[in-house]
């Protein structure tokens, strides 16, 4: 089952991500309330953590039991190629002035799980280090859970998102946080046990959605939940960066996949999805694609905002690039080699 209007959200929430890590004298962080919902932008990580979580279960759900290898073939060969490529582009920016031993831990996937290490490099990075602990669980997780109905998941699932949600919001507010740039928070905010509940949580609302996905037109709810979203970032002072914002970004998930109205219709124009398709590409690469382009545009005289517009057009249509050449190309390949 594929759910094209969910695709272009993938899409808005890689932009949200882009612009929240270019320079803060951007035009954007001038303007009350807007300012805010960018400095928090990094959210839109925990928006793909959860859909990530939902969308394996809307691709496996029909499955009586999953193939590990196939599985984990099939995931590396969507993930890792441009994985790799953030990293080289990163490598190229730094003029090949690396360490062989973050180059370890970023290509196997261990950079978050070290304190300090985490933002080594390509430092999106961080998030797909993640993502490898989702995608090694998952098998284990539908094959004795999911595919079985054992409910006893349901409740595990919501014991470790609260648990998580309280713990995260003392931490940060105790005396062993020490702010950004820090151990603590790395590890508050990149360590893989901090996410795990955004995945499983992502989990179960696929699997409510796989028996409750009756379409009809949900426009409106979906607005709301939106600026409800934009408002909680703006004026409600809580840590969202490992789950919290779940509570609406399920719902919205949900929503938008069983909506049939316009805003169905636009998410689903084809230009529209097509970047939402590429929308990893933007992701994964946009930090080394914004250090190129400031060390080629430094040498003439212009505007940080001019050079936002230059660099948003560029990052789109170099990651359409990648995707169309690079990442479908590879991963098409290597699904097809055979796993003995």
């Amino acid at each position: 089952m594929k759910i094209t209007q969910i695709t272009f959200t993938r899409f808005l929430a890689a932009m949200a991500i882009v612009i929240s890590h270019f320079n803060k004298d951007l035009f954007l962080y001038k303007i009350n309330y807007i300012s805010t919902i960018f400095l928090k932008a990094n959210v839109g990580v925990s928006y793909f953590f959860i859909l990530s979580g939902f969308i394996m279960i809307v691709a496996y759900h029909q499955k009586d039991k999953i193939k590990y290898l196939d599985y984990y073939k099939n995931r590396f060969a969507r993930i890792y190629p441009l994985y790799v490529l953030g990293l080289l582009l990163y490598l190229v920016t730094r003029y090949l002035n690396f360490s062989v031993y973050d180059c370890f831990l970023y290509l196997f996937g261990l950079q978050s799980w070290l304190p300090g290490k985490a933002m080594i490099l390509n430092f999106p990075g961080w998030s797909i280090s993640v993502e490898f602990l989702f995608y090694l669980l998952f098998p284990v997780l539908y094959n004795y859970f999911y595919s079985k109905g054992n409910k006893s998941i349901w409740v595990v699932t919501i014991i470790i998102w609260i648990v998580t949600q309280v713990f995260s919001n003392l931490y940060e507010n105790s005396s062993y946080y020490k702010g950004p740039h820090t151990e603590s928070h790395e590890f508050l905010f990149y360590f893989p046990l901090m996410h795990i509940n955004e995945f499983l949580v992502g989990n179960l609302a696929g699997m409510f959605f796989i028996k409750n996905h009756k379409q009809q037109n949900y426009d409106i709810p979906v607005v709301i939940i939106f600026i409800l979203i934009l408002l909680l970032l703006i004026f409600v002072p809580l840590l969202y960066h490992n789950g919290l914002m779940g509570i609406l970004f399920i719902p919205l998930m949900i929503l938008i996949s069983r909506n049939n109205g316009v805003l169905t219709r636009i998410f689903s124009w084809k230009p529209l999805e097509y970047l939402g398709e590429a929308s990893y590409a933007v992701y994964i690469t946009h930090i080394p694609v914004l250090y190129i382009l400031r060390e080629i545009l430094k040498k003439y005289q212009i505007g940080i905002d001019t050079i936002f517009w230059i660099y948003i057009v560029v990052l789109i249509g170099i990651s359409m690039f990648f995707y169309q050449c690079i990442e479908k190309p590879l991963r098409n390949y290597l699904k097809k080699m055979k796993v003995r």
